[in-house]
């Protein structure tokens, strides 16, 4: 594929690049009538100069005015535009205006690029340069890089073409002249795309569009798309290339760029017949075609022809495809296009095996064989040069950059050393300072040292308490059921307990394995808070629901002793806090309810609004306490365990262990109770704040 290249402007479009380049968009950013208004205006301010009193042929506005018409000219009249290019050129000569003169250079190279001439092109190229570089116009010369080292591209040579590409870069970079810096990288992408290196070609398009983005140009990044989407139909990516070419279309037609839009219609069919929807090609194929009777760019129409040729085969339409093939071929053969008459070559020997005409069909054949084996030596020559020239290249400027830092750091090196000697006096003082304030910190760190180590001693004191707590609660709590319930399985695998005798202890052996299963999550959690330091995680909680679900989870109990548990709590009563730890909580005060209430007693769990928070109570009418054994009820060191009403046994934690979860969520907990009348159970929770809400 030749990869059509970015826009490079000759010199009306040039000169004015430099305010917005007026003159290429009042062109190609309008219709054909009114793209011959325009030039029409410009054949008119033309006359009117030259009619006026102070007209001078050799005015450098007027020289500017038929460079200007040179570019409106240029793709759909190029002898026209010839002629004005030779008067301005003629006209610069004379009145020694340099800049024409290299302006009108460039204009009569692109004039033979155009006619594929490239060695004629290249001699008027690089006449223009040696002027734009004699004058010292940066931005001329600029432009002039990019065409040559096009022209070097077309003609074959990529080492010349890729080496100018990055001289042209290093100049754009200086000036930051970020639209040809967008447009080289571009063309060196398409070099890439061009050996079939897609890999190397993406990551110069990538560049390009970082580029384009500070530039904000929609109409750029069109024309980037349009390239890319052909880099992508090529890959075989045809959802990414059909995305790009839709965005570049819809841009070109909104400001009716008829010379990429042509391209991009052409592209669009191309992404199409690698999909094989020949139909779709062709239509797409057409509408590139009616564009291109507008236009007068013989190398631009090369791609489209070949694509018709290679649908209309593909659709047994040899006739259609034949002229395609032969108008591509007669265009390819005359501007030297190799890659073009390759295609061609190939599609007319298809067509000529079909027709049976074997004498044409081996010539074209043998043709095809020629070109794929030239250009194939060749690729893999220009793909080692380019890869080799970059290198080279990259290397000779990392050596410019080294040898610069070298110098710097001689310079920096005396300088250094006048430094230092200022340093010495200024750190013997820093020293002196230095040492007074270290030993103040010295001081106030060894006081805080021995403050952390009284700490650590007192948990660590704390740590060995919680230690035989937990052991003694193990030995004393656990290992009794836990025992029993091994004697009793040992008993029945050896046979002295029949299984009707096991049967009936198994409810006794549930009520064990869930007293001790009830008992390990109590310990855990206590455990936890006691060592590690459990984390409260509030956030907005529904108490009733909470309440009901651990009255469902010790139902079974409350049934088995006849108990009525009445959850009185109103909906929507909402607090922050931590739902897992205040489950905790109110299973350990219902389960203490059950255990010390008799058969046939009532339980109830009520809440009562206060200012900033909820006081929930659980009210029982067991058995009751008496004043000292509640004062001990929530001491830290407390683990008083009593028997319930059916011998039920408990660990002692629970309270403990309710008071630390309450007060870790910003509550009290309390109780009041009256020896066989009963017990009540208060603990109070912060009610949920807008605050909270908004938190969640």
């Amino acid at each position: 594929m030749d990869y059509q290249r970015k826009f490079t402007p000759g010199y009306g479009s040039l000169l004015l690049k430099w305010t917005g380049l007026v003159f290429f968009l009042l062109f190609s950013s309008m219709p054909i009538n009114g793209q011959k208004t325009k030039r029409g205006e410009l054949l008119t301010a033309l006359e009117t100069l030259r009619e006026s009193n102070s007209f001078s042929p050799k005015d450098s506005a007027y020289i500017d005015l038929l460079l200007d018409l040179r570019t409106g000219y240029r793709y759909y009249n190029r002898d026209s535009a010839l002629l004005f290019t030779k008067e301005a050129l003629d006209l610069s000569i004379k009145s020694g205006y340099k800049k024409g003169e290299s302006n009108a250079l460039l204009g009569i190279g692109d004039y033979y690029s155009d006619k594929g001439q490239t060695d004629s092109a290249i001699v008027q190229y690089v006449k223009a340069l040696s002027l734009a570089d004699f004058i010292k116009d940066k931005k001329l010369s600029l432009w002039i890089k990019n065409n040559l080292a096009g022209e070097h591209a077309y003609k074959g040579d990529y080492a010349k073409a890729l080496s100018g590409y990055l001289e042209a870069i290093e100049l754009a970079e200086d000036i930051r002249e970020l639209e040809v810096l967008s447009i080289l990288n571009e063309n060196i992408a398409n070099l890439y795309a061009s050996q079939k290196d897609y890999s190397q070609s993406l990551e110069f398009y990538n560049r390009v569009k970082k580029i384009n983005v500070q530039l904000g140009n929609e109409i750029i990044m069109a024309e980037t798309l349009s390239n890319l989407a052909s880099v992508y139909a090529d890959m075989g990516n045809l959802d990414y290339a059909m995305f790009n070419i839709n965005k570049s279309i819809a841009i070109f037609e909104k400001h009716d760029i008829l010379d990429w839009l042509a391209f991009s219609y052409e592209i669009k069919g191309k992404v199409y017949l690698n999909d094989k929807k020949f139909k779709w090609a062709l239509f797409w194929y057409n509408q590139a075609e009616l564009l291109h009777r507008n236009l007068d760019d013989d190398r631009g129409i090369i791609d489209l022809y070949n694509g018709m040729a290679e649908a209309y085969f593909a659709q047994g339409k040899d006739s259609l495809s034949q002229h395609f093939a032969e108008i591509a071929y007669e265009i390819s053969d005359k501007i030297s296009f190799l890659e073009g008459t390759q295609k061609c070559a190939k599609t007319l020997y298809r067509i000529y095996k079909n027709k049976e005409e074997y004498n044409k069909s081996l010539c074209f054949h043998e043709l095809y064989q020629s070109l794929s084996e030239t250009l194939s030596r060749n690729e893999n020559k220009k793909s080692l040069t380019m890869f080799k020239t970059k290198t080279e290249y990259d290397k000779q400027k990392l050596q410019l950059i080294e040898d610069n830092e070298k110098a710097l750091a001689r310079q920096q090196r005396y300088i250094n050393i006048a430094v230092a000697i200022l340093m010495v006096f200024v750190i013997i003082t820093f020293l002196v300072y230095r040492g007074q304030k270290i030993q103040k910190r010295l001081n106030k760190e060894l006081e805080e040292k021995q403050a952390i180590l009284k700490k650590r001693e007192d948990e660590l004191n704390e740590n060995n308490e919680t230690k035989t707590k937990l052991f003694s609660i193990i030995g004393h709590d656990l290992r009794g059921p836990i025992g029993a319930l091994q004697e009793l399985l040992r008993l029945y695998s050896d046979g002295d307990v029949s299984t009707k005798e096991f049967l009936g202890f198994v409810p006794k052996l549930r009520e064990d394995v869930n007293h001790i299963g009830f008992t390990l999550n109590n310990l855990l959690s206590w455990g936890n808070t006691q060592m590690n330091g459990a984390v409260t995680k509030p956030s907005m909680m529904a108490l009733e629901t909470l309440v009901q679900e651990n009255i469902n989870l010790l139902s079974e109990i409350a049934t088995k002793k006849s108990i009525k548990i009445d959850n009185n709590i109103q909906e929507n009563t909402l607090t922050w806090s931590d739902s897992n730890q205040i489950d905790i909580v109110i299973r350990n005060l219902i389960s203490n309810a059950l255990k010390f209430t008799p058969r046939n007693g009532i339980i109830k769990i009520e809440a009562y609004e206060r200012d900033t928070q909820w006081e929930v109570t659980v009210k029982d009418n067991g058995v009751g306490m008496d004043e000292s054994t509640v004062d001990k009820l929530f001491e830290n060191d407390s683990t008083v365990s009593t028997y319930g009403t059916q011998n039920e046994k408990g660990t002692g934690l629970g309270l403990s262990l309710c008071k630390e979860m309450i007060e870790k969520n910003g509550g009290t907990i309390w109780a009041h109770s009256v020896l066989r009348k009963g017990s009540v159970f208060h603990f109070t929770l912060p009610k949920v704040k807008k605050s909270y809400g908004k938190a969640v």
